[in-house]
């Protein structure tokens, strides 16, 4: 038993013993269907915080030769499954937290080099009959290893893309692909390899690394295939935790979801966890993360940036091209490059299927209004999202100039010249002006192709009786009047079909000419 050569299941053990757990040992069954096949190679990618570590130690416990897991898996999920015998604790099993070792080592140069010396002392320790004198790399023992026993290998590499973000195109760089070329990519080693699994938050770099790395097959936040259940707390984890925890699963939900992949909705786990057990609904990931993540790419301000960060800060989905970016910290072009980096750091949802990407949740979107106010150039959109929740107020109190008047800045601020008078604009106008209201409605928006400017239906959260429901007729060139006279002819009311009491009703008129925005509000009984 060592610290990276067949270790021992504590890591596991003390995650156990902590106050909240989920039962993903699932996880292993999957990953057991790829035992020495040809796609044995699996690299799994996802932002901070999401429990990639924790994955790592439960199959170190079940795969490890240097431990005995059965009295830990016999009350698992796992051990429902057909596969469940078949590898347990029975591997050679090598784990590298490949983030610690560069952080804990004095001189960085010589990360590989002190990894390599530590891991090939414990092969002497627990192979003492094979020759290793001759072994120069991590590579070598195991071939030794494999040639003398027939032995095969399970190797985990935790945070494998540390020194990618970190040290792209140094000397160090270098040498780590040539470590990972070693592993991986040779052809004598590959029959020594039972399973590689190796997790980070970025994808394999798809430039120079990609000759090293191009045999894993790549799971992701953008498609997460089948694993997507593992990583992440599923809406069905969830919702017992609320339970059991007295938590309000459906503000759990508006904080904490977001990220969807393959028919589940995934929720940030640590966040999850700190709010059960605090019983608050805080920004815990941001305390672990910090905005300037955001800045430091927006500053950047690509053309059409501006423009799609205000629409998703406003609570809309925006276009993105997921497919240009290369993975590294250095390689950005565009706009998708960035939006693309922070859908894998976890800052941006992706969906699949419609090509878009959006702000999650509103613990992330907390992070991004911070990041807006910290940055050149959205001085003007900080001071109306800081301004939302008093125009809100004076919605709800009928003060149909003071709409008008924030609505005037609203649309001047946040709206780029060339599309100013376009039906995106002004709902975008609307939406970034009201995004205070996202605290306590679900904001739709309904568009009647060829009939005019969007429509939006402000549908409170929850059926207390504190917050009544706002639509917002939107007309051109036309007047308030009219506005509210279709407002109360359309079939809004189907979002609104539980609901019983007042509803707000807005009309709003944009001038095209004048640019000027004039507002009347009323109220209808439901």
């Amino acid at each position: 038993m060592g610290i990276y050569l067949n270790p021992s299941n504590v890591g596991f053990k003390g995650t156990l013993a902590a106050e909240i757990y989920v039962d993903k040992t699932m996880l292993i069954s999957e990953l057991n269907t790829f035992i020495d096949k040809a796609n044995k190679y699996i690299c799994v990618s996802r932002p901070r915080r999401f429990g990639k570590t924790i994955a790592t130690n439960m199959l170190c416990a079940y795969y490890s030769k240097g431990c005995d897991s059965r009295d830990i898996f016999d009350k698992m999920k796992i051990s429902k499954a057909d596969n469940y015998e078949k590898y347990l604790n029975k591997l050679n099993f090598i784990a590298i937290d490949v983030a610690s070792e560069y952080q804990n080592a004095k001189n960085k140069e010589k990360t590989l080099d002190k990894l390599t010396s530590f891991v090939k002392g414990e092969f002497i320790k627990q192979f003492p009959a094979i020759d290793f004198s001759f072994c120069e790399s991590i590579a070598d023992c195991i071939l030794m290893v494999y040639s003398a026993t027939n032995e095969t290998f399970v190797i985990i590499l935790d945070e494998y893309d540390c020194l990618v973000r970190d040290q792209f195109g140094t000397h160090l760089f270098a040498d780590y692909l040539e470590f990972l070329n070693g592993l991986f990519k040779s052809n004598t080693l590959r029959p020594a390899i039972s399973l590689a699994y190796i997790t980070g938050i970025l994808p394999v770099v798809r430039d120079r690394v990609q000759s090293k790395l191009n045999n894993f097959r790549e799971y992701t936040i953008l498609n997460a295939y089948n694993l997507a259940e593992f990583v992440g707390f599923t809406e069905e984890e969830v919702q017992p935790l609320c339970a059991q925890y007295n938590v309000d699963f459906a503000r759990c939900k508006r904080m904490y979801d977001g990220y969807s992949q393959n028919g589940f909705e995934i929720y940030n786990p640590e966040s999850v966890v700190m709010c059960m057990q605090t019983k608050e609904f805080g920004n815990f990931w941001g305390k672990t993360s910090t905005y300037k993540v955001i800045t430091d790419r927006l500053k950047h301000n690509y053309k059409g940036m501006k423009d799609d960060v205000i629409k998703m800060i406003a609570g809309e989905n925006v276009k993105v091209d997921v497919d240009m970016f290369l993975n590294t910290m250095t390689d950005f072009n565009d706009k998708d490059d960035v939006f693309t980096y922070l859908i894998h750091l976890g800052y941006l949802a992706y969906n699949k299927d419609d090509g878009t990407c959006r702000i999650p949740n509103f613990e992330v979107r907390k992070e991004w209004h911070k990041a807006v106010s910290a940055l050149n150039g959205y001085e003007k959109t900080d001071e109306i999202i800081k301004a939302s929740e008093e125009l809100l107020n004076q919605t709800i109190n009928k003060n149909a100039d003071a709409v008008a008047k924030a609505l005037d800045e609203s649309h001047i601020h946040v709206t780029s010249n060339r599309n100013y008078n376009n039906e995106d604009a002004l709902a975008a106008a609307i939406y970034i002006a009201y995004v205070h209201a996202l605290n306590n409605y679900r904001i739709f928006k309904e568009v009647t192709a060829g009939k005019g400017f969007a429509d939006l239906v402000f549908v409170p959260i929850h059926e207390d009786g504190e917050h009544q429901p706002i639509i917002i007729e939107l007309k051109h060139n036309q007047s308030t009047g009219k506005a509210l006279e279709q407002n109360q002819n359309k079939e809004y009311f189907r979002l609104l079909n539980s609901y019983k009491g007042k509803v707000l009703l807005v009309g709003i008129n944009y001038d095209k000419d004048t640019k000027k925005h004039e507002c009347e509000i009323t109220e209808w009984e439901k």
